[in-house]
């Protein structure tokens, strides 16, 4: 089984890089008991997650918040220093600045590609689309945003080369050939393959293939989503593995290398379904953890006025607000927007978190915020 998934070459000028072989595997996926569990236990949870969506008070309030969360976790697998309070709050912490700007790019990234699918195939074409707006402005838009490379890369430790890097893709010629047998085994309609295996076998072929200079990552994360988004399997893009493949990085990299080394294709499938049932449980948890925060709160409001109530959606929507915030977003005079906000801290809605500061004082919504921060908290270093 070791060439299963191809083979490494020696290359004229020393280096060794691998050629992958066509999808989908051969000889074929062996489906034991495991694999079969796996598989029925990740499109049950995914039904449940596609399910409680339709229920959810303002669900495309709800997707906003978690493409943000995706955009966060996916930016953080690559080394960014930004959480999703980070992203929420608007006085950013100008050091801050390239890390705020990636997880910008890959939400408008994310936005963009499913504005593309509902009149586009997902493609190559596509793909470099994405990753053009996925490096538009900031780290990475002087390393060829939208282009696939046309120079041999690596994968290693910080400061390796080709002579000692930990993996090295196909050359340039041998990158092309794969793009193209993978664009055809991405639109093929007619194989009897489960859409979430194949999806899985597409993401650890686009991560081997390394098409482009940077963002190869944030990329392939992204074309899961698409994907889902592509089969209906989901009607709203609420399913991310950033959150599963950042809890379990190691295991993540070794597993694409054990496919690499020793064709392992089927515990590279049972690990990603794994992950597609743990992502989607927490999902469910995060919105029923919601809906149940706003029953809690628009209970507590029932009596008071309408603009408390209204001050109560717009904190779904951020949960971070100025006095002089609440005013314009509710139409009404600051003295009154100052009322309802000290209102809320006694109702412990909100908290202040800028004390001892006497002007331009900011309050947040820390309930929604901790169900919200969920994983993507920034690790020590």
């Amino acid at each position: 089984m070791e060439n299963r998934a191809g083979f490494f070459m020696l290359q004229p000028t020393g280096y060794t890089s691998f050629i992958p072989k066509k999808l989908p595997p051969e000889p074929g996926i062996r489906y034991d008991n495991e694999l079969w569990k796996l598989l029925s236990d990740a499109d049950r949870k995914l039904g449940r997650l596609d399910g409680i969506t339709q229920i959810l008070p303002n669900p495309d309030l709800f997707v906003a918040m978690y493409v943000k969360k995706e955009a966060v976790l996916s930016s953080q697998i690559e080394g960014t220093q930004a959480s999703l309070t980070d992203i929420l709050n608007a006085d950013i912490v100008s050091k801050k600045s390239f890390d705020i700007c990636e997880v910008v790019n890959y939400v408008n990234a994310m936005e963009y590609g499913l504005n593309r699918l509902k009149e586009f195939p997902l493609c190559l074409r596509l793909i470099r689309e994405i990753h053009e707006k996925l490096l538009e402005k900031g780290r990475g838009s002087n390393r060829n945003p939208g282009e696939f490379r046309t120079s041999q890369n690596w994968i290693g430790p910080a400061g390796c080369t080709l002579v000692n890097a930990t993996f090295i893709p196909p050359t340039v010629n041998d990158m092309q050939e794969a793009l193209s047998d993978l664009e055809k085994f991405i639109c093929e309609e007619e194989d009897d393959i489960p859409s979430l295996i194949k999806i899985a076998l597409i993401h650890a072929q686009f991560e081997t293939i390394h098409p482009f200079l940077d963002g190869n990552g944030r990329v392939g994360r992204l074309l899961i989503t698409f994907w889902l988004c592509t089969k209906k399997i989901l009607t709203e893009p609420l399913l991310y593995l950033s959150y599963y493949f950042k809890s379990n990085r190691i295991e993540y990299y070794d597993r694409l290398m054990a496919i690499r080394k020793k064709g392992d294709w089927e515990g590279w499938i049972k690990f990603f379904l794994r992950g597609v049932s743990f992502v989607a449980d927490e999902a469910i948890e995060s919105a029923k953890s919601i809906i149940g925060l706003k029953e809690q709160y628009n209970n507590i409001l029932r009596n008071n006025n309408t603009h408390c109530i209204n001050l109560l959606d717009k904190l779904f929507t951020n949960p971070f607000v100025t006095k002089n915030r609440v005013a314009e977003l509710l139409g009404i005079s600051y003295p009154t927007a100052s009322g309802i906000v000290e209102e809320f801290i006694a109702l412990e809605i909100l908290k202040d978190i800028t004390p001892g500061q006497q002007r331009n004082k900011k309050y947040c919504f820390i309930e929604y915020v901790s169900i919200l921060n969920r994983g993507t908290e920034i690790e020590d270093v």
